[in-house]
C-alpha cells in the first residue's frame, strides 16, 4: 500500500490539475484495451502490475477511475493518505465523490471523527448525516443547531443506521424526543409503509399511547372492528384512512363497508373519507367491475385527481354511454381537457352524437399535436400530419468545446468500455454545467457512439426540445430492419417504432423481467420462436446481438399479428402485456373501434405503449423519408402499399407534444 501511496502522490502537475481531454479519438480507441486491462488489475490484480500499467497509460482521461477502482478495493485505515491525496488531486468529480462517500462511511465506522469532519460536506445520505452529527458530538458541539439537525433527522420515515443511535440518545436525554415527536415519526413511517419502524418507535410512548399506536398499526395492516372504539380524533381518522386506502387496493367492497361503519363511529369528514372512496372507485373501475359507475359518482370532487377523471371517461366508454363519457370529459380540469387525447375523444363522441361542426373544430385543434391522438384526429378530417422538426445546428467551434468537456470525455469513453453506471454519473456531471445548445450537442455526440438513450436528457426543462425528431428517433440497422420486415411481411416503420419504444435502440438493454436487447425479447420467448422458424439460438446472451434480436423480435411480432387477425393494435398490446390479458380484453369488448378499445385497456403501461408505438411509427415514416401511413389504416393492418398516405406539414403556431 505504501508503494501505491507514493505513486499516487508523485504524479505530474498536469494530472494534478485534472484529466486531459485533448487526446484524439483514435488515440483513445487504440489504448482502450490497455485501459480495460488496467481496470481489471485495479479491481482484481496485484498492486505491482497495476502500478506498471498506470505509468504506461500516463495522462489518460480515465485515470481518475482507474485510481478510484484500486483505492475503493483497498479501503482501510492504511489507505487514508492515498485517499486524501486522491481527493485533493482530482477535486469534485464523480469518482472522487464516490470514493469520498465510501471512505467517510468507513471513517464513521472506525470513529475517526477528525478526519471525517475534514472531508464531509452536506449530504442527503442518512449514514453520512449521522456521521456528521457524531463528529460534531465528539467535539462537544451539541448546541441548539446540532439538536435541530438531529431532530430533523429523527423524523425520517425510513429506518436509520445504528450509527445514529448515540445521536438519538442525546436527543432523548435532552427531552427533545417528546411523545408528540414520536407520533409524528410513527405517522410518517406508516404513510411510507414502514410498519416495523412505526412499531419500534411506538415503544417509547407512554403505555396507554403505545397500546393505541399498536392498534392503529394493526388496523393499517389488517383492518379490524376495534377501530369503532377509537377516540374520535384527527389521528384516529388518519390511521383509519391509511388502513382503508390500503385495503381498497385488494378488497374495495370490504373497504367500502368498513368506511360506512367508521364514519358513524369516528365522524369521518370528506377529507378523511374522500381518499378511501377514491381508492375504492379506482380499484373497482380499473377492472370495470360492477358498481364502478356508482362508486365514481360517490367520490367527492375534492378527492378527484387526473387519473380518476380519466377513469370516469373510460368507464363510460366501456359501457358505450357516449353522453356520460362526454360529461366526464367536461368535468375535467381545463388543462387536462385540452390535452390532445381528450380533445380527440370529445370530438369522436360529439361526432357520434351528430354534433358534426363542433367535432370538426375539436379534431382540427387536436390535429395540431404530433401525438397518437393528434394523428388520429388528422385522419378524421383528412388533414396532413402536424410535424415541425428542429435540427441541431452544426457548429464546429461548439462541437470542439463540448467534445473537450472532461466529464463528457470520461462519460463517452466509459460507455464505450461497457461501464454504464460510471458513464451515467459522468454524463450527469457534464450536463449540469451545460446550456441548452451544449446539451443538444452532447446528446448528438452520445448518439454518434450508440448511446441512444441519452435522448431522454432532452426536454427536461424545455418542451421545444421534443421537436428534435431526428435526434430523438435513431434509425440503426436500417438494412436489417427492412430485410426482416420484408421477410415477415411487416411494416418497417412499425418495427422501428417497437424498437424505439422497447429499448431506445440500446442493444444491451435488459428489463427487470429479463427481456433483452433491441426488441426486448424474453429468453424463453426467443427460444420458442427460434425453434419455430428453424433458427439456431445459443442462449440468452445471444439476444444482445442486434441482428439476432431483430430476427427473433420481428418473427415474434409476426406471430402476434397472426394470432390476432392481423390487427396491429391487438398485436402490440400482446407484445407488451402478453397474449392472455389481450384475449380477455378482446372478449370483454369484442367489437369496439380500435381507438376506443385502446383507451379502455385496463393496464396503463399497455394502453400508453400501444399509443406510443403507433405515434412512433409515424415519426419513423418521416425518418424513412416517406409520407406517413395513416394511423387509422395502420391500426387495422391495411396494406401500407395501398394506403392513402398523409403528408407532413408544420401548421402555423403548431403545438408540438411529441411522445
Amino acid at each position: 500500500m505504501r508503494k501505491l501511496v507514493l505513486l499516487l502522490c508523485s504524479l505530474p502537475l498536469s494530472l494534478a490539475m485534472g484529466p486531459s481531454s485533448a487526446q484524439s479519438a483514435s488515440d483513445l480507441e487504440g489504448r482502450r484495451g490497455d485501459v480495460s486491462r488496467t481496470m481489471d488489475q485495479a479491481e482484481r490484480g496485484p498492486v505491482s502490475s497495476f502500478e506498471q500499467s498506470l505509468r504506461m497509460l500516463g495522462d489518460h482521461p480515465l485515470r481518475p477511475w482507474m485510481e478510484y477502482a484500486r483505492l475503493r478495493r483497498s479501503l482501510g485505515s492504511e489507505s487514508n493518505a492515498a485517499i486524501e491525496a486522491y481527493l485533493g488531486r482530482w477535486g469534485d468529480i464523480a469518482p472522487s465523490r464516490m470514493l469520498r462517500d465510501a471512505w467517510l462511511r468507513q471513517l464513521a465506522g472506525r470513529g475517526d471523527w477528525g478526519r471525517f469532519s475534514t472531508w464531509y460536506s452536506d449530504s442527503s445520505d442518512s449514514t453520512l448525516r449521522c456521521g456528521d452529527l457524531r463528529a460534531r458530538q465528539a467535539r462537544g458541539a451539541t448546541d441548539a443547531a446540532w439538536l435541530d439537525d438531529a431532530q430533523q433527522l429523527w423524523l425520517s420515515p425510513r429506518s436509520l443506521p445504528d450509527l445514529c443511535d448515540p445521536v438519538f440518545a442525546v436527543l432523548q436525554d435532552r427531552g427533545r424526543i417528546t411523545p408528540e415527536l414520536r407520533w409524528q415519526r410513527i405517522e410518517l413511517a406508516a404513510e411510507a409503509g414502514e410498519h416495523a419502524l412505526a412499531r419500534f418507535v411506538s415503544r417509547g410512548l407512554p403505555a396507554d399511547q403505545a397500546a393505541l399506536a399498536t392498534d392503529y398499526l394493526a388496523f393499517v395492516e389488517a383492518p379490524h372492528d376495534r377501530a369503532a372504539n377509537w377516540p374520535a380524533t384527527d389521528r384516529s381518522r388518519k390511521f383509519a384512512t391509511l388502513g382503508l386506502v390500503r385495503l381498497a387496493r385488494n378488497d374495495p367492497d370490504e373497504a367500502e363497508r368498513r368506511l360506512a361503519r367508521l364514519q358513524r363511529a369516528l365522524g369521518k369528514t370528506e377529507a378523511d373519507a374522500g381518499p378511501v372512496q377514491a381508492q375504492v372507485a379506482l380499484w373497482t373501475v380499473a377492472s370495470y367491475n360492477e358498481g364502478a359507475r356508482e362508486r365514481l359518482a360517490a367520490v367527492p370532487d375534492s378527492a378527484y385527481d387526473d387519473r380518476l377523471h380519466e377513469w370516469r371517461v373510460r368507464e363510460a366508454l366501456a359501457r358505450r354511454d357516449d353522453a356520460a363519457a362526454l360529461e366526464a370529459i367536461a368535468r375535467m380540469p381545463p388543462a387536462q381537457r385540452e390535452d390532445s387525447r381528450w380533445r380527440y375523444f370529445e370530438a369522436r363522441l360529439r361526432e357520434r352524437l351528430g354534433q358534426t361542426a363542433e367535432a370538426r373544430q375539436l379534431y382540427a385543434d387536436a390535429a395540431r399535436h404530433a401525438t397518437f391522438h393528434g394523428f388520429l384526429a388528422a385522419d378524421r378530417i383528412e388533414a396532413p400530419y402536424a410535424l415541425c422538426p428542429l435540427e441541431v445546428q452544426r457548429d464546429l467551434a461548439l462541437r470542439r468545446n463540448v467534445a473537450s468537456n472532461p466529464a463528457l470525455v470520461r462519460a463517452l469513453e466509459l460507455f464505450r468500455m461497457d461501464r454504464p453506471g460510471w458513464a451515467a454519473r459522468e454524463w450527469n456531471d457534464a450536463l449540469a454545467g451545460m446550456n441548452d445548445v451544449e446539451r443538444l450537442e452532447a446528446v448528438r455526440l452520445a448518439r454518434a457512439i450508440g448511446w441512444h438513450d441519452r435522448v431522454f436528457s432532452l426536454a427536461q426543462g424545455n418542451p421545444e426540445e421534443l421537436r428534435y425528431y431526428r435526434l430523438r428517433f435513431p434509425l440503426s440497422y436500417p438494412n436489417t430492419i427492412r430485410e426482416q420486415a420484408s421477410l415477415h411481411d411487416l411494416d418497417p416503420a412499425l418495427v422501428a417504432a417497437v424498437t424505439r419504444a422497447e429499448s431506445a435502440w440500446m442493444p444491451g438493454a435488459r428489463s427487470p423481467a429479463d427481456a433483452r436487447g433491441l426488441m426486448q425479447v424474453l429468453p424463453a420467448t426467443a427460444a420458442g420462436v427460434a425453434r419455430r422458424i428453424g433458427m439456431g439460438f445459443d442462449g440468452p446472451d445471444a439476444l444482445y446481438r442486434p441482428v439476432t434480436n431483430l430476427r427473433l423480435g420481428t418473427a415474434y411480432m409476426r406471430e402476434m399479428l397472426d394470432r390476432h387477425g392481423g390487427r396491429p393494435y391487438f398485436a402490440m398490446a400482446a407484445y407488451n402485456a402478453g397474449p392472455a390479458p389481450v384475449a380477455r380484453w378482446r372478449s370483454q369488448r369484442p367489437d369496439f373501434d380500435p381507438d376506443f378499445w385502446i383507451e379502455t385497456i385496463n393496464f396503463r403501461e399497455t394502453r400508453e405503449y400501444v399509443a406510443r408505438v403507433m405515434a412512433f411509427s409515424v415519426i419513423y415514416d418521416w425518418r424513412l423519408g416517406q409520407d406517413a401511413v395513416p394511423v387509422t389504416d395502420r391500426l387495422l393492418g391495411r396494406s401500407v402499399s395501398t394506403s392513402n398516405r398523409r403528408a407532413f406539414q408544420c401548421p402555423d403556431a403548431a403545438t408540438e407534444a411529441a411522445p
